[in-house]
């Protein structure tokens, strides 16, 4: 349901300011935080303006990220007029790097050439050249007489050591590797690497920054190659490769035995060799095999694999490349496409095959039972399990003083669910160590020191881990860092069912937590709700956030429940929950205590309009909300109408009169709009001006709490809006907008009847233009709209289609 208005640019446009267009004279650019907290900076040693040297994938990607952290980056290249061209490619990129369009104002150009000289006031000098050690080493050379003095310049690097990159160097001591995983705006780990001359203060800098602005998670690693995430997933990817050509398995089979079972996403191996490109693998392996041992396990294993070579020989390098790779999509006469994947036997394409493996059904319900099955999958898991973490278990500590930041670096830089020590705990330390034996492998010294035990307890409600010596030391977390994880091990809820809990966090604020399937919304969270509002009038507590960890914060109403409903005639059920949904929400927006949202992830329908009934929102910067229900044939239910009216309404912004409140509404409804970041959902007014964004997910619910507690004193409920809606003449300029959308072919024929129902439930209906509206009655006409298209036979294809595809269906 991410359809997006047709010819939206996100925002006002924003293009890179060249070094010609923006003169040295005007010296160094105030950065402007756009409503993102960060951290303030100090006049000595605040790093207030970064310069990125090398305009790829990866440099370019870290300037947009700065950007997007509200501070001022030059970004030059060696290719004349690369960096513009780079900053223009990123404005079309989808993902896009820039969080909003105009983001990219912060961007200043230039060649490496000829504008030198503009890193001369940069605090922090990031270099993301090719990984070669001459031209690393050519470029400090230059830069050396440009740097002010104790300015910060790292390097982007994960195969050269840092001690060849300050070999003889008189500025070792502001130098530091700064490993960013690609895309930087989306993956949250940031490897840094001090050498012994590194100064404490230019480490500490670039940590506080890179962590309250940018928004990583600082994983300090050893001067090893590959450091943590690199060294341990090349090794996870080599084995995986090569197993699934020992064991017989097809390209699906490997991908299904190595996603879900052992927490990793679902492109599994091969689909995530397509989605970084395959000829990156030669690259890694030529590099880590340079800089290890003969005798390490890594090298021990590389194996040349003829088809990956003749890949690369065609060009399938992967989705980059445009051929395909492993796996590639050919389109249909009829406009569908047939995916086909390559059988690693044949080396021939076939259409892609489902797999059937019963492994999988055991990975389902424990790891345990996966490694022991006896099929092919099976067999498969628990070799690469074997080779994947004795590996891990053995580089503790060469590459990192603790488990814990093992773990981070790979659930943060490959997006593992699970940490390879989290993950030996789920098989069991003391079943790895004899599998291990009974192949007569040796078993790595801290794996024999855990024994019988865990890698992880949880002690006295705090979580900790074992040391190199034994001990279990508590897994630290940053100052000011606040996890509802943390919370939930150290006490009880103060109320809970099966849907959603409430915590207390401190100083008198609760936490609303959902945690159903993706954090739907039904009847049970709903009565929770409705249970807090009880307690908070109580005076149980003084301020409520509402946040969880999943993924999402809230993918909407329970779609399924509504179908069931809907299947067994049951309207006056699916009637009675969308008005309980109505009141919950009001309840909640009229509370006598302040309501903060604190939404990461996904906020769709539903999870938007609790959001849109909070007194205020600190948002995570990757938050993605809007009102889709027109993708599924329906309108907003619990109202998302009266909340979106009344905040054009109330916007000082907004045109006078009452129809330009309607038709913002109209337009980001009825497309299914969703913002593709929190800068975005401002341009909708889903976010108001005064809403906070958190870089920092870790950090958002401490700034939530924090702002909930700043509205304590004094607080009172927002009254209700009386709106002056157009009525009959609005709905009818609405649905002119409609017909001609239509002519263009670019709605179908049920968006006309949704939209129908949308243009009458904004408008007012029947009402005229001259009375003023209540928020009850627009909520009166949400919910006769709601349940005159559920109605239809089109809707519940909809509800059925999305159910069964997650993807909106065209009728």
């Amino acid at each position: 349901m991410h359809r997006r208005r047709p010819g939206h640019r996100d925002g006002a446009g924003g293009d890179a300011v060249s070094a010609s267009d923006r003169q040295r004279a005007e010296g160094p650019q105030a950065p402007s935080t756009g409503g993102v907290n960060r951290p303030r900076q100090t006049d000595e040693g605040g790093i207030k303006k970064i310069g990125v040297v090398g305009a790829g994938v990866m440099g370019a990607g870290i300037a947009a990220q700065v950007a997007n952290a509200g501070l001022p980056v030059v970004l030059l290249d060696v290719i004349p007029g690369g960096a513009a061209k780079a900053v223009e490619k990123m404005l079309r990129a989808d993902p896009a790097p820039f969080m909003h369009r105009s983001n990219a104002r912060r961007v200043t150009t230039g060649d490496l050439a000829t504008d030198l000289a503009l890193l001369g006031d940069c605090d922090w000098i990031v270099e993301a050249i090719t990984e070669k050690l001459d031209a690393k080493r050519d470029l400090y050379a230059k830069l050396a007489p440009v740097r002010k003095p104790g300015s910060i310049l790292s390097s982007n690097t994960s195969t050269i050591p840092l001690v060849a990159l300050t070999e003889g160097a008189d500025w070792a001591a502001d130098f530091l590797i700064t490993h960013f995983f690609n895309p930087p705006r989306y993956m949250r780990l940031l490897e840094v690497v001090a050498g012994p001359r590194t100064r404490a203060d230019a480490v500490a800098a670039v940590s506080a920054i890179a962590d309250q602005a940018l928004g990583k998670t600082v994983i300090p690693c050893k001067d090893r190659p590959g450091f943590i995430a690199n060294r341990i997933g090349g090794q996870w990817m080599q084995a995986a490769i090569n197993h699934a050509f020992d064991f017989g398995l097809s390209i699906e089979e490997a991908d299904a035995v190595m996603g879900a079972p052992i927490g990793v996403p679902k492109t599994g191996v091969f689909g995530l060799l397509d989605l970084v490109g395959i000829d990156l693998m030669p690259h890694i392996a030529a590099s880590m095999k340079a800089s290890l041992p003969p005798e390490d396990a890594y090298v021990q294993g590389l194996r040349e694999q003829p088809l990956i070579a003749r890949l690369i020989a065609e060009g399938r390098i992967g989705r980059k490349g445009g051929k395909g790779g492993f796996y590639t999509r050919v389109k249909a006469s009829d406009g569908s496409s047939i995916k086909y994947g390559i059988d690693l036997k044949t080396g021939q394409d076939r259409v892609s095959e489902k797999p059937l493996l019963e492994s999988l059904e055991a990975g389902r319900r424990d790891l345990a039972a996966l490694v022991a099955h006896p099929d092919r999958g099976g067999r498969y898991a628990r070799a690469v399990l074997l080779d994947t973490l004795s590996y891990a278990a053995a580089l503790v500590p060469e590459v990192a003083d603790d488990i814990a930041s093992v773990d981070a670096a790979m659930r943060l830089g490959y997006n593992w669910k699970w940490g390879p020590f989290e993950l030996i705990d789920r098989l069991g330390p003391a079943r790895l160590a004899g599998l291990l034996r009974a192949e007569g492998r040796a078993v790595p010294p801290l794996l024999e020191r855990v024994g019988e035990t865990r890698f992880y307890r949880e002690e006295g409600g705090a979580l900790q881990a074992m040391a190199t010596d034994g001990s279990y030391r508590p897994v630290a977390r940053p100052e000011g860092v606040l996890l509802l994880s943390d919370v939930k091990r150290r006490s009880k809820p103060l109320t809970k069912n099966g849907a959603a809990s409430l915590w207390d966090i401190g100083d008198g604020v609760a936490c609303l937590e959902f945690h159903t399937k993706m954090n739907a919304l039904d009847p049970e969270v709903l009565a929770l709700i409705g249970k807090a509002i009880a307690m908070g009038k109580k005076g149980e507590f003084r301020a409520l956030v509402i946040h969880n960890e999943g993924e999402n914060f809230s993918v909407g109403a329970n779609l399924g429940l509504a179908l069931f409903a809907a299947n067994i005639a049951a309207w006056g059920e699916i009637e009675s929950m969308v008005e309980s949904g109505q009141k919950t929400y009001r309840a909640l927006r009229e509370a006598p205590f302040p309501v903060v949202g604190a939404p990461a992830g996904m906020a769709l329908g539903g999870g938007c309009e609790i959001l849109l009934h909070c007194d205020a929102i600190e948002a995570h910067a990757e938050t993605y909300m809007g009102l889709v229900e027109a993708g599924v044939g329906v309108i907003p239910g619990w109202g998302g109408c009266a909340a979106m009216l009344r905040r054009w309404a109330e916007n000082p912004k907004t045109p006078k009169g009452p129809m330009p409140p309607v038709a913002k509404a109209f337009e980001m409804i009825s497309t299914a709009y969703v913002a593709k970041s929190a800068f975005e959902a401002r341009d909708w007014m889903l976010l108001r001006p005064a809403d906070g964004i958190t870089m920092n997910r870790d950090r958002l619910l401490a700034a939530a709490k924090a702002r909930a507690l700043s509205m304590v004193e004094g607080y009172e409920p927002p009254k209700p809006a009386a709106l002056r809606l157009p009525g009959a003449s609005g709905r009818a300029a609405l649905m002119m907008a409609v017909d001609s959308a239509v002519a263009l072919g670019r709605t179908t024929p049920h968006d006309v009847v949704v939209c129908g129902h949308l243009a009458t439930t904004l408008t007012g209906g029947e009402r005229d233009h001259t009375e003023e509206t209540s928020e009850d009655q627009v909520r009166t006409l949400e919910r006769q709209s709601f349940m005159a298209l559920l109605h239809t036979e089109a809707t519940l294809a909809r509800v059925e289609h999305m159910l069964d595809t997650g993807r909106a269906l065209r009728n």
